[in-house]
């Protein structure tokens, strides 16, 4: 074999290398297709993450606007919460004033009039204690009752023939629990026996 190539050898190499060449460009612009793609794809993602960011930042300052509000409203709840107590109390502040009233009337008569104010007196109380269970404070009954220092406070003691020994014979001033909880206790005479 000759070392020279004949015509049609290097015609064959000359295809081979264009064949090559051929190869090398599409591969080139399938390198460019994906390169594209891959950009492409990139900014995409960084759109929807922008966007993502976008949405976190909103959500956050709603939430921070939500807790100002929050604590707006619970400081307003905590600023008037005696509100429905004090409109309980105004009706026997009406009624005391209208008793008062009564019983300064002049073209009424001493008996009728001391009748009236205490009437009206009464009926006072009674509204009173009837707004104080709607907030459910009510009195504490001690009076016949065995004497209980945490719920009583004992005044003093006197000899009874009715009443047996330590137990309360009177009530100096009612006892008053919110709920569960002692809010006064009463102040008592407490029965020292026969």
């Amino acid at each position: 074999m000759s070392e020279k190539k004949s015509d049609k050898e290097i015609l064959e190499d000359v295809e081979s290398i264009g064949e090559d060449l051929a190869g090398v460009e599409e591969a080139q612009e399938s390198v460019d297709g994906v390169e594209e793609d891959v950009v492409d794809e990139l900014e995409a993602t960084k759109e929807e993450l922008s966007k993502q960011k976008d949405q976190v930042l909103r959500i956050a300052a709603e939430f921070e606007n939500y807790k100002k509000r929050m604590m707006r409203e619970r400081n307003n709840a905590m600023k008037y919460a005696g509100e429905p107590i004090f409109r309980e109390i105004l009706p026997a502040v009406d009624n005391l004033e209208r008793a008062i009233t009564q019983g300064e009337a002049e073209d009424v008569e001493v008996d009728q009039a001391l009748s009236s104010l205490l009437e009206g007196v009464r009926l006072t109380l009674k509204s009173l204690l009837a707004g104080l269970e709607k907030f459910d404070v009510t009195s504490i009954e001690s009076v016949g009752e065995p004497f209980d220092p945490v719920s009583q406070e004992a005044l003093t003691m006197e000899a009874s023939d009715i009443v047996p020994a330590n137990h309360v014979l009177s009530e100096f001033e009612k006892g008053y629990q919110y709920k569960d909880r002692l809010l006064r206790a009463a102040k008592v005479i407490v029965s020292s026996g026969a």
